[in-house]
């Protein structure tokens, strides 16, 4: 197979993994394979015996495994110290970095392995310390070499040796093992002697970072080392001594069920890791391992967190009482985007925490004891109640994720509620008190809860919908295992007793899956974003698009758009809502100090309502307030004005305009202005024209920042005519026209396509030259999409990019000839910006716009 066939097998390849029906397929096919796997490993194992095998549990052995998962985040904390010394070295001190890395793995681990590097939590760090998308991508990034660096040095290292019981795994002979494990040190020794030859960049698609030296990919290797060791060690120290007895066998063993873990999608690869742990090590029917399960997962995830957690909830109590100090405010810094992801840990912790202990069995003493004190329906209702708390609240942890208020209160109620329902299902205190110290950070937190939205906080998008379901099938899995003891019959589901455990887990699961299934359900068919529509047009802003200087202004009378107004009327800010987006066509209108707090109301309702907020094609006035509301400022091309100061159609570059102007009038052609208080009697004729025109387009009208032939919209303004030597009307335009006569301009443009060709440019330059007879000091020939962007090395990411489709994207739309035909009317041109959030979010900003404007991307296409 040559070089081409390979690249292109593996093109198809990675197309093929990411199709969404593969990447749905495949996280399903390793939840469904892993939970047979546990059904039938552990169809033997008795609660009881687990619940003994954790009381046995030796407090060495619990401080010895609580040693190995400090010194593994010990090996996290160092990526992110070494990561950030190599990307952005002097911006922010080690111990900053270090504490970023430790707490936000802590945090995102309970979320899933998924997170295995943190990297939407430490996105969200370094972002709000004020790194760029292309540093916080090259921390990421070089964290991920030391994983995959110090993976390397260990597998060379037994592959080389090959020591006792790596044969069990890797079914190879020793002198392959060693081979390989010899082609793995030379290749790590070839990638230092690569390094220290000076500074090497990685680059993709104009997008790169500068690789970390020798000094520090040695200390990121090492980290890497120490960070797999130690959370290896974790587990293997609390396993039965007499099952792993090879820490090779065992290391291999752990790594493959992580990996699995991370393409389940579960949280925490709950289950999946389980699964793979216990089959490979061949530990069917053993209570001890899975007991050793359970308390890797308490000392390894649910510890590290509660100690983030703890810490998260002092440094924001200081915050809130406005006494941090310098130190502190690079905590507090850390800790404000945090809030979130911990905020939505401790609800599915919360959550698990409820449906896991509603599918065990109760403590028969304390329910005796209960019993003495409460019904029967009140302990059967409780723990119904309990079950169905316990999946609201992993639910509702998106909302909390999105820092939406409902979502907040709704989870304060529900912790209450499962506070209540703790104590009177089986007087379980230890659930309750862990409940009433949620529900305490969750009040800390509160000022972190401030959006509000329509939409049911209840919907999932499929992401959440797969990692939850797996999540509430692996506690379901628990429950199983329990009761397996108890031979099923059907007369369990009609079962009420005091020790009827087993048909109160039937019947809480049952009613458990019904409500996820209604919920995914409701989420899948109703999911999409609330957006309000547009609102008719208030009269001030009529007067002020008059006044308004700038012909942009109006866009805002096309009659898609919502308003908001400043109190004196002295300004407006219009803009369209997609769902997810507040985008504003332009800049405000009226006077600019009004204008300043018009922005941030519009940057604050987004806020409020979770969405995005960006402002489209603004020009430089207001730069210094978008950079204050924290916004990204990306060019998007430049507009073009012509000085209509003694214009003329004289020179070369106009003379396809001066010789069309001239035939025109040759042949009887009548250049004529429509006021608008006359327009109605030539809107029939005016409507054929266009239809006809834009029939020849096979496409639609546009929206949002070019209007459509729309009466309502078109009767707002003076209409330029070409009439033919009969009278009948050719081509007409629609006429800006600025305050005090500062600037003209047009929108539609329009012909019947049966007339001759030279009526478009004839009613062109007729429109120029009586701009400048009439007084207007400029004309606006519009914006050129791209244009002016420098496609330089040093330049943001995002300008790269529109530089490179200015330069390479010329066969899909002529942006080079739309520039080059307004450039012979020698204008002033002036840069055109879209102010948005930073990293991902505008491209998906731009994509809004195109829906807006065309339709999506069948519109564009159009």
């Amino acid at each position: 197979m040559d070089t081409h066939d390979a690249s292109s097998l593996s093109a198809r390849l990675v197309k093929v993994l990411e199709h969404p029906v593969v990447r749905l397929a495949l996280p399903l096919v390793v939840l469904c394979l892993a939970g047979y796997v546990l059904t039938r490993l552990a169809s033997e194992v008795r609660w009881s015996d687990v619940k003994a095998d954790i009381a046995a549990s030796s407090w060495s052995t619990l401080g010895l495994a609580a040693f190995w998962t400090a010194a593994s985040y010990v090996g996290l904390a160092s990526y992110d110290i070494l990561a950030v010394r190599s990307v952005a070295r002097k911006r922010i001190p080690d111990w900053v970095a270090g504490f970023a890395g430790s707490s936000g793995y802590a945090i995102s681990n309970l979320l899933g392995f998924s997170y295995l590097t943190g990297t939407a939590v430490r996105y969200r760090i370094y972002s709000s310390l004020g790194l760029e998308l292309n540093h916080v991508a090259g921390i990421i990034a070089i964290s991920w070499v030391g994983l995959w660096l110090g993976l390397t040095l260990i597998l060379s290292i037994l592959l080389t040796l090959h020591p006792q019981g790596l044969s069990t795994v890797v079914p190879l002979n020793p002198t392959t093992e060693t081979v390989i494990g010899v082609a793995l040190a030379v290749a790590l020794a070839g990638l230092f002697l690569w390094l220290s030859r000076g500074t090497r960049r990685v680059s993709v698609a104009d997008f790169g970072f500068d690789l970390p030296g020798v000094k520090l990919g040695g200390g990121l290797m090492m980290a890497g080392v120490i960070d797999l060791c130690g959370s290896a060690l974790t587990l293997y120290v609390l396993m039965p001594s007499d099952l792993v007895q090879s820490p090779t066998f065992f290391f291999v063993i752990y790594v493959g069920a992580i990996a699995l873990g991370i393409l389940s999608h579960s949280p925490g690869g709950l289950g999946v890791f389980e699964a793979a742990m216990i089959a490979g090590l061949g530990a069917a029917g053993r209570p001890d391992v899975l007991a050793a399960l359970l308390l890797y997962r308490v000392v390894y995830t649910i510890l590290p967190f509660v100690v983030a957690i703890v810490c998260l909830a002092v440094v924001w109590a200081i915050a809130e009482h406005r006494t941090v100090t310098q130190s502190a405010s690079w905590v507090f810094r850390i800790a404000r985007p945090v809030v979130p992801f911990a905020a939505a840990s401790i609800s599915l912790l919360a959550g698990s925490v409820l449906l896991f202990s509603g599918n065990i069995p109760v403590d028969s003493d304390r329910l005796g004891v209960l019993l003495d004190v409460l019904p029967l329906s009140v302990i059967e209702a409780s723990h119904m109640i309990g079950s169905v708390v316990g999946l609201l609240l992993i639910v509702i942890s998106r909302g909390l994720f999105r820092k939406l208020y409902r979502a907040w209160l709704i989870a304060i109620l529900l912790m209450t509620v499962g506070f209540v329902v703790s104590l009177t299902k089986g007087l379980d205190w230890e659930e309750s008190l862990g409940l009433l110290a949620a529900i305490g950070l969750l009040a800390l937190f509160r000022s972190a809860f401030y959006r509000v939205e329509g939409a049911s906080v209840f919907r999932l998008n499929g992401t959440w919908i797969l990692s939850l379901a797996a999540l509430v099938l692996a506690i379901t899995w628990v429950g199983f295992v329990a009761y397996s003891h108890v031979e099923y019959r059907d007369e369990l589901w009609w079962d009420f007793a005091l020790h009827a455990d087993a048909s109160r887990f039937l019947r809480a699961s049952l009613v458990v899956a019904i409500l996820l299934a209604g919920i995914s359900l409701d989420s899948i068919v109703l999911n999409r974003g609330t957006r309000s529509g547009p609102e008719p047009i208030p009269d001030v802003v009529r007067k002020l698009v008059a006044e308004s200087e700038d012909t942009e202004a109006n866009m805002a009378l096309i009659g898609d758009k919502s308003f908001l107004i400043a109190e004196d009327g002295s300004a407006f800010l219009a803009y369209a809502d997609t769902g997810k987006s507040l985008i504003t066509k332009g800049e405000p209108v009226g006077d600019e100090e009004a204008g300043r707090d018009l922005i941030w109301q519009l940057r604050e309702k987004a806020d409020r309502e979770s969405k995005r907020c960006a402002f489209y094609a603004v020009s430089p006035r207001y730069l210094p307030t978008f950079l204050d509301l924290g916004l990204s400022i990306l060019k998007i091309g430049e507009v073009a004005r012509v000085d209509l100061t003694g214009f003329t159609l004289d020179g070369s570059a106009k003379k396809g305009f001066r010789q069309a102007r001239n035939r025109a009038s040759r042949e009887g052609y009548v250049f004529e202005i429509i006021p608008k208080q006359e327009l109605k009697e030539y809107l029939p004729e005016l409507k054929a024209i266009s239809d006809k025109w834009l029939a020849t387009k096979q496409g639609e009208e546009k929206s949002f920042a070019l209007g459509g032939f729309d009466e309502g919209y078109v009767s707002n303004f003076d209409h330029a005519v070409l009439r033919d030597p009969e009278g009948r009307i050719v081509a007409f335009a629609n006429l800006f026209q600025g305050g005090n006569k500062h600037e003209l301009s047009l929108d539609l443009m329009r012909y019947d396509p049966d007339a001759p060709s030279f009526v478009m440019d004839a009613l062109f330059a007729e429109l120029m030259l009586w701009g400048a007879q009439t007084g207007f000091r400029w004309f606006s020939l519009g914006a050129a999409p791209f244009s002016g962007i420098e496609n330089r090395q040093l330049a943001s990411f995002w300008n790269r990019v529109g530089g490179f489709v200015y330069d390479h994207g010329e066969q899909f739309y002529h942006f080079e000839g739309l520039r080059s035909f307004k450039q012979k009317f020698d204008p002033v041109w002036t840069p055109n910006y879209l102010a948005s959030p930073g990293g991902l979010a505008a491209p998906k900003i731009l994509y809004e716009v195109n829906v807006l404007i065309s339709g999506g991307i069948r519109g564009l296409m159009k």
